[in-house]
């Protein structure tokens, strides 16, 4: 046993020393690997740095003397304004104080006069402090860097553009002195307000020389150029006081000043530094210039605007862009309630997006100085301009509705917790109304029962189609008014707006058309983002409701005389009052929105303000419109305007007996007008049992009939009336009762008499006339009896003529002596007689047409307590 368990331990003992043996070329190949690979690491690292050193720019000595300034040119190609050269004072060397130089270097580069343009400590320090406290912490630009990088690369942080900035700065070194290289760096830096070289900063914030500053002046502005815009003394004077004395604690620490002179420092407010600005820093056209600008350096990130020299080709409208700043003027013939009160507006071309005028705000005269409220404007709910874009756009083109559509306004909670009422903003409830009446009532409720039909993610996706970002991933429901937390800006507003006067199409909104470059760089194009949004019948029918906004809803301070505008009204609500108030509206040439309020939401607009927005867009869309076309929404084919008879639902046409206010043209989706007539309008029936009486007595023909209507049809009559073989006579018209008495008839004659029932609401819807005939006798009676007594005169006439006759002849058998007394007697008896013709003759006065006459106008007037409409 013991011979095997030495057997084991010298195997045991060989194993181990043949493993050793076995490890030791595994070592030596690991060694070779790795130092193969730090070869081949050193010759990629080298050849790659080789790389990006030949594409290195070279040393322009005209860019680094003097930088070239930017053209802007408006949409007709005409130069407006230059961008970087108007603000730039050149010195020379010895005009560097000592002061600012001290400053500068402790600031910027406290080794500058010691390192050979790139400093190997500061990058190790910048490096660990990028490790340590996040990258960005803290840069290893040398001076001499940052005037490579100005005149010649570009501002992107990447690899390639360090390798060249380093490479560069030492080829710099070696061809200027340090004093050269530190005027270069204060000739091009950039201080803020378009000041560039600190020479100029000097004048444009203190109004002094260079050689005339202090230390806290030069503390000052050596402290600008790391965030110019933040530690702006103008804007940001608690910002630039901080940076100012970080500034001075830098100089104390590289020991360019005591501890004593920075205390001294640090107690001078940059308030009491700084002088007033002057209005020779104002630029024209600032708000659409910031715009330019960004457009610019986000497309083209190698592009330094202000130095590069570069054209800039912009879609500018100068008599819209002067129009608008004049009415956010101080002259503004705008009643704005005070200073601080605030309005910006965005005008684009309807067709192509194109930007044509920006005003950022009041009391805006340079560029970046204070919020553009036409493109910044941040956190402000849209209120009921939403409408358009987040309820009814979605509601015809997904479910196809009509601008008829009815909808109830009645008391109305949101579906979702903690289920909210909905409220008007008058607080009342209209009842049941179309679409189009909503809308351009501006009716909170039925916008939110449209959203809720609709459903919000597609109309999430219709919104977004229009340009809109919602701050959340989902909709709300309170985005059917305008709330939740989506904010939007006046030029967002214009773009989507302007896709319904564009037949459904969205164009981004841009600024900048084309870019072109020093040298032999081809010019740049650029190309707005456009896309079909919408249905054109979405389009059409928004924009025809819309127009109704403006002529009889909310929106009639916002018309233009002899202009088809469309548009919509919009105001929010918080705890503290009415922060925004809204006009958004366009036509078939131009788009604008407009917004108001102050720079805080917790002040409320003014009633007096209100109207500010409806006014600015019609003045400023008159302005621009003059002198032009400006031809109406034009219907697409997609579209049927058709009749429809008032309160039909579902809506159906009108009949031939609908009355005329009881019509209205609404506008389909063709496929989905109308195809059934109204039966509730329907042709009245005629009269029933009309009967005509004579009354002897009279002389008159009582006319009767009968006719039941349902209560909601009231009917009048109408009465006509001729002897046979004449054209009818109108007896009474618009007559309320069922019998008439007709008098002033001819005897003898046949009558026909007609009656016509006729709507009191339509009066084209009449019935079919019934009709009755009768005979007026020649003699009634009354006639008769006079008849009998003038046959008894007669009579006795012929018996006094007889006896007459024989008078005579005894008279002649007489003799002469005899005629005296005859004719006396004679007298006696025609006296006698005359009496009976004086009877006679009053018979003969009576007749039956003088009676009939006298009895027919009495029983017109016997008769005419119960009708006065009665036949004349």
């Amino acid at each position: 046993m013991a011979q095997n368990s030495q057997s084991r331990t010298a195997r045991k003992k060989e194993l181990k020393q043949s493993k050793k043996q076995n490890q030791k070329p595994i070592m030596k190949r690991m060694i070779m690997a790795i130092l193969v690979l730090g070869v081949i690491g050193a010759i990629g690292i080298g050849s790659l740095f080789i790389y990006y050193v030949q594409g290195a720019p070279e040393l322009n000595p005209d860019k680094l003397s003097s930088p070239i300034s930017a053209k802007f040119y408006d949409k007709d190609d005409n130069l407006f304004a230059e961008l970087g050269a108007q603000k730039r004072t050149k010195i020379t060397q010895d005009q560097i104080p000592e002061v600012v130089e001290k400053a500068v270097i402790a600031t910027e580069d406290s080794r500058f006069y010691d390192h050979m343009g790139i400093d190997f400590r500061r990058i190790l320090a910048a490096v660990y402090a990028n490790i340590t406290e996040g990258y960005g912490a803290e840069g290893a630009s040398t001076i001499t860097q940052q005037v490579v990088k100005n005149a010649f690369l570009s501002q992107k942080k990447t690899l390639e553009r360090k390798v060249q900035e380093q490479w560069l700065a030492l080829k710099l070194e070696q061809k200027y002195s340090k004093d050269e290289i530190l005027t270069m760096y204060l000739n091009k830096i950039y201080y803020a307000n378009d000041a560039y070289g600190i020479a100029k900063a000097a004048d444009l914030y203190f109004n002094k020389k260079l050689s005339e500053l202090t230390l806290p002046e030069a503390a000052l502005l050596a402290g600008i150029p790391q965030r110019p815009a933040a530690y702006d003394p103008f804007d940001n004077p608690d910002l630039a006081q901080e940076r100012k004395n970080i500034v001075l604690k830098l100089m104390v620490q590289h020991g360019k000043i005591t501890e004593q002179e920075a205390a001294e420092a640090k107690k001078v407010k940059v308030e009491s530094l700084v002088t007033k600005e002057s209005d020779s820093s104002n630029i024209p056209y600032d708000s659409f210039l910031e715009q330019a600008i960004k457009e610019v350096e986000q497309k083209l990130n190698d592009v330094n605007i202000y130095e590069d020299g570069v054209k800039v080709y912009t879609t500018l409208d100068p008599k819209a862009q002067k129009r608008a700043e004049e009415l956010l003027g101080k002259n503004s013939p705008l009643p704005f309630p005070d200073k601080e009160f605030q309005t910006g507006l965005a005008v684009l071309d309807t067709k192509s997006g194109a930007i044509r005028a920006i005003g950022g705000g009041r009391n805006k005269d340079k560029v970046g100085a204070t919020l553009n409220y036409a493109t910044q404007l941040k956190g402000r709910q849209p209120g009921s301009t939403f409408k358009p874009i987040v309820d009814y756009g979605p509601a015809i083109e997904h479910l196809q509705w009509s601008t008829y559509h009815l909808l109830k306004d009645e008391p109305y909670k949101y579906k979702t917790p903690p289920h909210k009422d909905v409220n008007n903003w008058d607080g009342d409830y209209l009842g049941t109304m179309t679409m189009r009446r909503a809308l351009a009532l501006s009716r909170n409720v039925p916008a939110a029962k449209t959203l809720a039909e609709v459903g919000l993610k597609r109309a999430q996706k219709f919104a977004e189609g229009l340009g809109i970002n919602f701050e959340s991933e989902t909709m709300h429901e309170s985005n059917a008014i305008g709330g939740a937390s989506t904010g939007v800006t006046p030029l967002q507003l214009a773009a989507s707006y302007s896709a319904f006067g564009n037949e459904g199409v969205y164009n981004e909104p841009y600024a900048v058309r084309r870019v072109e470059f020093q040298g032999s760089r081809s010019p740049v194009e650029f190309k707005n983002e456009s896309h079909v949004a919408m249905k054109d019948y979405t389009a059409y029918m928004i924009s025809d409701m819309l127009k109704d906004v403006v002529q009889w809803g909310t929106g009639t301070r916002a018309k233009v005389p002899g202009v088809p505008v469309a548009g919509k009204t919009g105001t929010t609500n918080n705890e503290h009052g009415t922060p925004d108030s809204w006009f958004t509206g366009y036509t078939t040439n131009y788009t604008i929105s407009v917004w108001s309020g102050y720079p805080s939401p917790k002040n409320s607009v003014p009633a007096s303000a209100k109207y500010i927005p409806q006014q600015a867009f019609s003045n400023l869309m008159g302005h621009i419109s003059q002198g032009i076309d400006t031809p109406d929404f034009k219907k697409p084919s997609s579209v049927v305007k058709s009749p429809v008879e008032m309160g039909t639902k579902p809506p159906k046409l009108p009949s031939e007996f609908t009355p005329e206010e009881q019509i209205k043209y609404e506008l389909f989706v063709e496929g989905t007008e109308p195809q059934e007539k109204s039966d509730q309008f329907e042709k009245l029936d005629p009269v029933k049992d009309l009967k005509a009486e004579f009354d002897e007595e009279k002389g008159t023909v009582k006319l009767t009939w009968d006719y039941e209507a349902d209560e909601d049809k009231q009917v009048s009559f109408n009465i006509a009336g001729s002897p046979e073989g004449q054209p009818m006579q109108s007896i009474a018209e618009g007559y309320g009762n069922t019998q008439l008495e007709v008098s002033n008839l001819q005897k003898g004659e046949t009558y026909t008499f007609e009656v016509v029932a006729v709507s009191d609401k339509n009066p084209e819807n009449k019935s079919d006339p019934n009709t009755v005939t009768i005979d007026i006798p020649e003699k009634s009676k009354l006639d008769d009896l006079l008849d009998d007594l003038n046959g008894d005169d007669d009579k006795k006439d012929k018996k006094k003529d007889k006896k007459k006759d024989n008078d005579e002849d005894n008279q002649d058998d007489s003799g002469s002596n005899n005629n005296d007394s005859d004719s006396s007697g004679s007298d006696s008896t025609n006296d006698g007689s005359s009496t009976d013709d004086s009877s006679s003759d009053g018979s003969g006065s009576t007749d039956s047409g003088s009676t009939d006459d006298s009895n027919t106008s009495d029983s017109s007037s016997s008769s005419d307590s119960q009708s006065s409409d009665d036949a004349a």
